[in-house]
C-alpha cells in the first residue's frame, strides 16, 4: 500500500475488495451476500463516487448493528408476466437487494428482449452507475431508479414530501465506452451545501430553500430547509415519476411513507427500485451498435469547446476514466474510511 497524503490512501483494487468482503462478513453477511454488496460499492469507488462507495460501511454497518437491516434476508423473486418480475428484498442491504433486482431483470430480458423488475423491501442501494455498467457489460440498455428519504419540498410547498431519488440510463458503448447517465433530482447534493458552510461561503439561491420554502444563499438555512429540484417544476415532476415507478408500482414505501435511516436507524425503510432492461442484441448485431455508438460520441466530441480546457464529454466518460486510472494506480480511499473498514474487518464474525 502506498500512502499518498496524510488523509488519503491508494489501495490496489484486489486489496480493497478483500478488505470490504471481510468487513461486511464481520457484520454478519455470508460470503455470497457480502460479495454482492462489495461489488456495487467498489465500482462506485472506482468511478470516483467515494461518498457512495465503501464509505457506506459506516451507515450500513450502524444499521446492521442495531437490526435495522437484515443481514442475510430471504429475498424472493416472483415472475408475474413473461417479462415482468417482482422482487421482495426482505429488508436486506440495498446493494444486495439491488443486485437481485438487476439479475432478475437480466434473466427475463434475455428471454423476452425486454424485462422489468420492481423491487420492494430494500434500503439505500448506492449510485445507479454500477448497475448500469454491469448491465451494459452484459449487452443491456437500461433505465434504473430508486426512491429515497424525503429531502425535497413539492413545487410550491414548504415541507419535505419527496426524496432526492436517483435515476439512471445506460447503453453499451464501443470498446467498453458505455453511455452512463446517473443523476439525482436535486440541483446539488447536500454534501456541497455542507462544504460551503464549512468554508464560510454563500451558495447560489438555486441550490436550496430555507425551512419556509424560500430561496436562500445561506448554507445553514438551506441545510435546515430543503433541496431544490433540477429544472424547477419539471424536475419536481420527474422526481415524482421516479417515486411512482420505484415506490408505488413496486408496492414499497413512497413519499413520506419512506422512513429516514437517520431518524429511525433500527426500522426498515422499505425503499423501492426499478430495473428496466433491453437486450440490445435483439435490435441488431453487436458491430451495428458499436458503430452507431462510436459515431454518436464522435458527433458530440466534434463540437468546439466553449472553454478550451473543458472539451465536450459524453455521460459515463469521467467514471470510466477514473476506473482505468484507479485500476492502474490504486483506488483513492479516505484514511478514516480505510481505518473503519479495517476495524470492521478485524471484529469477530457476527
Amino acid at each position: 500500500m502506498n500512502v499518498r497524503t496524510e488523509t488519503r490512501h491508494s489501495i490496489p483494487e484486489h486489496e480493497l475488495h478483500s478488505l470490504g468482503l471481510r468487513a461486511f462478513q464481520s457484520l454478519g453477511l455470508n460470503a455470497k451476500n457480502a460479495d454482492d454488496v462489495v461489488k456495487v460499492l467498489l465500482l462506485a469507488d472506482l468511478f470516483g463516487l467515494s461518498t457512495h462507495g465503501l464509505s457506506r460501511i459506516e451507515s450500513y454497518g450502524d444499521r446492521l448493528d442495531v437490526g435495522g437491516i437484515a443481514k442475510n434476508p430471504d429475498i424472493t423473486v416472483e415472475r408475474v408476466a413473461p417479462a415482468l418480475v417482482k422482487v421482495d428484498g426482505a429488508n436486506g442491504v440495498g446493494p444486495l437487494v439491488g443486485m437481485h433486482g438487476l439479475r432478475a431483470a437480466m434473466e427475463v430480458a434475455r428471454e423476452c428482449g425486454i424485462g422489468a423488475a420492481f423491487v420492494r423491501g430494500s434500503n439505500h442501494f448506492g449510485p445507479i452507475s454500477p448497475y448500469s455498467y454491469l448491465a451494459a457489460e452484459a449487452g443491456f440498455a437500461s433505465m434504473i431508479g430508486s426512491n429515497a428519504t424525503t429531502t425535497i419540498a413539492p413545487w410550491g410547498g414548504s415541507d419535505a414530501r419527496l426524496g432526492n431519488s436517483p435515476l439512471g440510463f445506460g447503453v453499451p458503448g464501443a470498446d467498453g465506452a458505455h453511455f452512463m447517465l446517473d443523476m439525482a433530482m436535486s440541483v446539488v447534493a447536500r454534501a456541497k451545501i455542507r462544504n460551503a458552510l464549512k468554508a464560510g461561503e454563500t451558495i447560489p439561491d438555486t441550490w436550496g430553500t430555507d425551512k419556509h420554502g424560500r430561496k436562500t444563499t445561506d448554507p445553514k438555512a438551506a441545510l435546515d430547509g430543503f433541496l431544490q429540484p433540477i429544472g424547477g417544476h419539471k424536475g419536481y415532476g420527474l422526481a415524482l415519476m421516479v417515486d411512482m415507478f420505484a415506490g408505488v408500482l413496486s408496492n414499497a414505501a413512497y413519499l413520506t411513507h419512506v422512513k429516514s435511516w437517520v431518524d429511525a436507524p433500527d426500522e426498515p425503510q422499505n425503499l423501492g427500485h426499478f430495473f428496466i432492461l433491453i437486450d440490445t442484441k435483439r435490435l441488431g448485431s453487436s458491430t451495428w451498435l458499436v458503430e452507431r455508438m462510436r459515431d454518436f460520441a464522435q458527433i458530440l466530441h466534434a463540437s468546439p469547446a466553449a472553454e478550451e480546457s473543458k472539451p465536450v464529454i459524453v455521460p459515463g466518460e469521467i467514471e470510466l476514466r477514473n476506473m482505468a486510472r484507479q485500476r492502474a494506480n490504486g483506488i483513492d480511499v479516505d484514511a478514516a474510511v480505510f481505518s473503519l473498514l479495517q476495524q470492521r474487518a478485524t471484529k469477530p464474525l457476527s
